[in-house]
């Protein structure tokens, strides 16, 4: 990964996301603390208020924490999917050989995780094994913001490598929700979210760029989505990944016509700067501005809010296989993580398939390897599919927990010993 300047738009969205994971910290803590309260019975009771939304004949009925999980969390992956495409189209990973080492670290920091799990599990009883993919995931606001707090001691290529781990990472995660944690297929649904995207790609195609059509669009695909069985987030995913990453107008054009227009310009000429200034920005960056600070600051902390609250007691573990839950989670997200990526790493360096990042060390890689272990939202979020409400949910979000909180601290720990090892002459 060649040392360049860190793009404007990547170097903002980074520190939104080292912002949002204090929010979503404090978030945490006070749903902990809430719920370990006396009056942990009005949590439970706040997140389990229905609230319904209908028209005509059809209504749709979720708790207030479905509501959160489905809906809400939906605009974060559609985020996601924002990201995953700038960077596939005009990021890190349009370059293969750019792309390959943390992709190729990402897989290993996916697989390892996974099979600890397994070990971890295996035997102990109560179907704990169904959580394998908790602590696959990477929680890219909290690995950032430990990277950013420690400053110039992480050099700036493995900032831009971590993340684009993470969003393999994330890649991954999807996958695995897609594929391995919906049920109940309702293959009619499923046509329906097809056939709107369809008329999407369509309407894009055919130069629309009025916002209305593609938000009630959007808003079809998610509810076809959820009634299909799919998980609703995935829908968040395929429309951000819809979405154009390259400007409709190139900004040299835009800035070419600001530098003729007279000190004087009429009303028209204004009203024609405005709308080519709007197309020389790409819909992903002008979405992504416009919604990723909501999400880092509302969305995510209101979704650590309404899953983090578990009640720690001495029952906590009393379930069948709940011990083995928990283990197999920190292990997972402690040990698989830094051996995974690190392995990975190394191989991919070995074998000639990719390269370490411009002024990174082996210390500094595997300090970076274990910050991935943070896996906190998309991991809990996997939990809340993996496992009915009760023992095993509460033991898995425990474990998601205190893994990530582990691995931040040892993680931030590693990374300021080697980047002073490496700073020093």
């Amino acid at each position: 990964m060649p040392g360049r300047r860190m793009p404007r738009v990547l170097r903002r969205f980074l520190e939104t996301e080292a912002a949002g994971g204090i929010v979503l910290l404090v978030a945490a803590v006070v749903a902990l603390a809430w719920a370990n309260s006396p009056w942990s019975a009005s949590y439970r009771d706040l997140w389990d208020t229905k609230l319904s939304i209908g028209v005509g004949d059809f209504e749709l009925v979720e708790t207030l924490q479905h509501w959160v999980n489905d809906g809400l969390m939906a605009i974060f992956f559609f985020v996601v999917g924002l990201e995953i495409k700038r960077e596939l189209v005009v990021g890190d990973l349009r370059d293969r050989r750019t792309a390959a080492m943390p992709a190729i670290a990402a897989l290993g920091g996916m697989a390892v995780p996974a099979l600890l799990f397994l070990l971890a599990t295996a035997g102990s009883g109560g179907g704990g094994t169904t959580g394998w993919g908790i602590p696959m995931a990477t929680d890219i606001a909290f690995a950032i913001g430990v990277v950013a707090l420690l400053g110039p001691r992480v050099p700036a290529p493995l900032k831009l490598f971590l993340l684009t781990l993470a969003i393999v990472d994330d890649i991954g995660a999807i996958a695995v929700i897609a594929v391995f944690y919906s049920a109940d297929l309702q293959p009619g649904f499923l046509v329906a979210a097809a056939v709107l995207l369809v008329v999407m790609v369509g309407l894009r195609r055919a130069g629309i760029v009025w916002m209305a059509p593609y938000v009630l669009l959007g808003t079809g695909v998610w509810l076809a989505t959820l009634e299909s069985g799919v998980h609703a987030t995935i829908a968040g995913v395929v429309l951000g990944l819809l979405a154009p990453a390259r400007a409709l107008t190139p900004a040299a054009v835009a800035r070419d016509w600001a530098g003729d227009l007279a000190d004087d310009p009429t009303p028209a000429e204004l009203d024609a700067m405005t709308k080519l200034a709007r197309t020389s920005v790409s819909p992903v960056e002008r979405l992504e501005h416009l919604l990723h600070p909501w999400t880092s600051f509302l969305v995510v902390p209101l979704f650590a809010l309404a899953n983090t609250g578990v009640e720690m007691s001495a029952t906590s573990f009393d379930a069948p296989g709940a011990r083995g839950v928990t283990a197999g989670v920190v292990l997972g997200l402690l040990v698989g993580k830094t051996v995974g990526i690190t392995l990975a790493a190394w191989l991919a360096v070995r074998t000639g398939l990719g390269r370490l990042p411009e002024g990174a060390t082996w210390p500094l890689v595997i300090g970076v390897a274990t910050v991935a272990g943070i896996g906190f939202t998309v991991s809990l979020f996997i939990a809340e599919l993996a496992f009915e409400s009760g023992a095993l949910q509460d033991a898995a979000k425990i474990g998601v927990l205190g893994g990530s909180i582990l691995a931040g601290a040892l993680g931030a720990f590693i990374l300021m010993r080697a980047g002073r090892a490496a700073r020093s002459p």
